[in-house]
């Protein structure tokens, strides 16, 4: 994992999407974060199935909801001896457990910028993006094995593209106008949850920092499972691990 220090950043993008919109001063407090996305065989360990349609240990699992992403936080935590995050009946987040759980909309998004303001974590020239993703123009319809890209500036691979990531936070379409300005959870209540960071599948435009999805948190068919969704968990830090950073412009 990395440690991503606390700081403040702009989130949101006013010439984005009308869900990027308004962009928006966010504070975000220190955290660790999963440098890559969580592999089929890291799921595997745990979960004892592996549910990915492109299969190989060192791929990113995908064809997984946000259901049982949140479970793989809370055995992971156990196996770790932490607290887990999510409570097994409601999946209420306790943040302030030492444990696994999925990033919240802000804090990935802070992660993924890693102190820029671009539309990308390396710039603005789409141009530059297979140095850093996999997506629809060279992924040939397919995930790879994680950390093949160049990372950001803050350590973090795969961040555009390879597979969407889900995040803790319920979707909100005008969640940006009302959005609280210190580590902000989401809204209260919503049917679906929020997914960042494009895909194998996604156009350049679609593997924005800023970039927002959303799907049902449980998927409603047995059958069905998107071969583009995927997750990495993050943990609690201490807030004097690191000083607050600012984000450049």
């Amino acid at each position: 994992m990395a440690l991503i220090p606390a700081g403040e950043f702009i989130m949101g993008d006013d010439n984005g999407d009308a869900d990027e919109r308004p962009a928006h001063k966010a504070q975000v407090g220190a955290f660790y974060m999963d440098t890559h996305e969580v592999t089929q065989q890291a799921y595997e360990s745990l979960m004892k199935k592996n549910p990915s349609k492109f299969k190989g240990p060192d791929k990113p699992v995908e064809q997984v909801d946000w259901y049982r992403a949140v479970l793989y936080c809370n055995m992971r935590s156990i196996k770790e001896g932490l607290k887990p995050c999510y409570d097994p009946n409601s999946l209420a987040c306790d943040f302030q457990a030492d444990g696994y759980r999925l990033p919240t909309e802000a804090e990935w998004e802070y992660a993924c910028r890693a102190g820029t303001q671009t539309k990308y974590s390396f710039g603005d020239d789409p141009a530059k993006l297979k140095t850093y993703a996999w997506f629809k123009a060279n992924a040939d319809k397919a995930t790879h094995p994680v950390g093949q890209k160049a990372a950001n500036p803050w350590g973090l691979y795969d961040m555009h593209g390879n597979v969407a990531e889900w995040c803790h936070d319920v979707y909100g379409e005008t969640y940006y106008q009302k959005s609280e300005s210190t580590n902000p959870h989401g809204p209260a209540t919503g049917n679906k949850r929020v997914l960042r960071g494009g895909g194998w599948s996604a156009n350049d435009e679609g593997c924005r920092s800023a970039i927002r999805a959303s799907e049902n948190a449980r998927f409603a068919d047995a059958c069905f499972g998107s071969d583009a969704y995927g997750f990495r968990c993050v943990r609690k830090a201490p807030p004097q691990t690191m000083q607050p950073q600012t984000q450049s412009r």
